[in-house]
């Protein structure tokens, strides 16, 4: 008798367990960076929203919301292999530059006024950025074929 100090295999309940863990914990991972990332680049969207050159609006911001949120949205979408995970960044996003337009200043002044078209353009193509991707999304569904057993293939 060969006596091994190999230890013996997990059984496959075991390792089904251990992998969905696994798997829940990088889907819960992947929304908590998307949703920091989103903050990240919604806080600094609004920083460059006031960058001038030569007292020029420059619309870096533009740029970056175009970028980088649907970026954002193609990692939380992959790293969570769900639809769903769309949302949470993108409802974030907006509430955030809506919050920004909306919250007055001590002075009485709003963080972005009425006059800043480089921020109000940032919120329109930042929130299109995800619409698009969610709209690209949809349509690269595939229509789920049935066999005549009426399951699934």
């Amino acid at each position: 008798m060969i006596v091994s100090d190999v230890p013996a295999p997990p059984a496959p309940e075991e390792e089904r367990a251990q992998h969905r863990a696994l798997d829940r914990t990088i889907r819960v991972a992947g929304v908590v960076i998307s949703l920091l990332a989103t903050i990240l680049t919604a806080a600094l969207e609004l920083f460059l929203t006031q960058l001038r050159l030569g007292g020029v609006p420059v619309g870096v911001s533009i740029l970056l919301a175009a970028v980088a949120n649907p970026a954002i949205a193609w990692f939380a979408v992959t790293t969570t292999e769900r639809a769903w995970a769309l949302g949470p960044p993108w409802a974030l996003w907006t509430v955030l530059m809506l919050a920004a337009a909306g919250i007055r200043t001590d002075e009485g002044d709003y963080l972005i006024g009425a006059s800043d078209w480089v921020a109000l353009v940032t919120i329109l193509v930042g929130s299109l950025a995800f619409a698009f991707y969610a709209y690209r999304m949809i349509l690269s569904r595939r229509p789920a074929r049935y066999d005549l057993g009426g399951g699934r293939r």
